[in-house]
């Protein structure tokens, strides 16, 4: 490389990833397959439009490319019909709402501050702005969902669009209910797997594909693949609202959604990136992406019992996915934002974040997010998990104590170097 400013960036960059312990719980480390597969021709390649349907030509190559994307996909989850374009999963929720609501129509989320995504009906988001959004969150004193206050709450908003999923939700999700609310009030039904889309995969944890009308998730946090999102469906269903083609046919669901995403929110796909979610969809499909799965899972629940055995609440009772949410007002006096800091400086990244019903602002919080997606993947187990806690835990407790941050950060740092980012996969 001769641009030696960026280098340098890149070279820090890389090794704060591999001197340090990533515990955010939407992060992740691609393979390098993945990886090398990012950075090819097809950069220089525009195709908007769809296989066989694009509005330039020379497109016949990434046709086979993106076909074969899709297909990895639709094996992967046992899905009838993918779109692979979306940049992101917020990108593909905005497709979603574009392709299938309409201004004003109300729409019902699962509460940002209880662990929902800015996506699902946040103020400050263009689906809390261009859509009528209503929320259902979880009970202050288990941390959980009551299908039936869900029930109540559809009951009254009448939704167009219920939407199950989180980003900071540490339990599974009874797709089968939300449907039957969905189905109760004639309500269209999404699913964002964005978080557990990996564990989801292997069968860990419940699958929506049979319950919901629409799946959206992510490709780069469980699925271990490059940044971006895509959409899916079960059932390539007719459209529910009657509308049908100049011979009267029904147009299916599939249009109507390939549509929301191409022309309705972007233009030309990033062929590149498909190409790298191609290569996550084969690994993903292999035994040893099982394996991988189980182990964040058992990483995760030992993570969890430790920091409860240590005496920190986590929302919710525990987990059952590869986070968690730690309520640092149970037993501590410092919060999310100086949690994050001090945490930081010892090579240790974990997030700030909200907890339910919580008193302080976004910008400070009363919690800190943890998963286990990208220590897994570098080879940690569950006792490595129990001893990343008792550092945790006695920064957390002493958090203005510098000597022992930078003496917990050298032992991070030695740590880490028994695990090579990119082990053969």
């Amino acid at each position: 490389m001769h641009d030696i400013q960026l280098h340098n960036l890149l070279e820090r960059e890389t090794a704060r990833q591999i001197n340090g312990v990533e515990l955010i719980a939407s992060e992740n480390y691609a393979s390098k397959e993945v990886i090398d597969a990012m950075a090819n021709v097809l950069n220089n390649k525009y195709a908007e439009g769809y296989p066989g349907k694009r509005y330039y030509g020379g497109c016949e190559i990434v046709d086979e490319i993106e076909n074969l994307a899709i297909d990895r996909l639709n094996q992967l989850f046992g899905t009838e019909y993918a779109n692979v374009q979306p940049h992101s999963g917020a990108q593909a929720n905005a497709a979603i709402f574009l392709a299938t609501l309409q201004a004003g129509d109300t729409v019902l989320g699962f509460d940002l501050s209880h662990g929902g995504h800015l996506s699902h009906g946040s103020a400050v988001n263009y689906s809390g702005k261009i859509y009528d959004a209503q929320f259902y969150g979880v009970e202050e004193e288990t941390g959980l969902i009551d299908m039936d206050k869900v029930a109540k709450k559809a009951e009254i908003a009448r939704p167009k669009l219920i939407i199950c999923g989180a980003s900071a939700y540490s339990q599974d999700w009874d797709y089968k209910r939300f449907r039957e609310i969905a189905d109760s009030v004639g309500a269209l039904l999404l699913a964002d797997i964005s978080h557990p889309a990996g564990l989801i995969a292997k069968g860990l944890l419940n699958n929506p594909v049979e319950h919901c009308h629409i799946i959206s998730t992510t490709t780069h946090k469980t699925l271990r693949g490059p940044r971006g999102g895509v959409i899916m469906m079960g059932k390539n269903i007719d459209n529910p609202w009657g509308r049908s083609t100049k011979k009267g046919n029904p147009i299916k669901m599939s249009s109507i959604l390939n549509s929301g995403v191409f022309p309705g929110m972007q233009g030309g796909p990033l062929e590149h990136i498909i190409a790298a979610k191609a290569v996550a969809f084969n690994e993903a499909l292999t035994d040893d992406f099982g394996i991988y799965a189980k182990q964040v899972i058992a990483n995760s629940t030992a993570m969890a019992d430790a920091f409860t055995a240590a005496g920190y609440k986590i929302v919710s009772g525990g987990t059952v996915n590869h986070l968690m949410l730690l309520d640092l007002r149970h037993n501590l006096t410092l919060n999310g934002k100086q949690a994050d800091a001090a945490l930081g400086a010892a090579h240790i990244t974990v997030n700030k974040n909200m907890v339910p019903y919580d008193d302080k602002s976004p910008f400070v919080t009363s919690g800190i997010r943890l998963g286990t997606p990208a220590i897994t993947s570098r080879g940690l187990r569950e006792d490595d998990c129990i001893e990343l806690v008792s550092w945790i835990d006695a920064i957390l407790k002493d958090f203005e104590n510098e000597s022992l941050i930078k003496d917990i950060g050298k032992k991070v740092e030695a740590k880490m170097s028994q695990f090579p980012l990119y082990p053969s996969i």
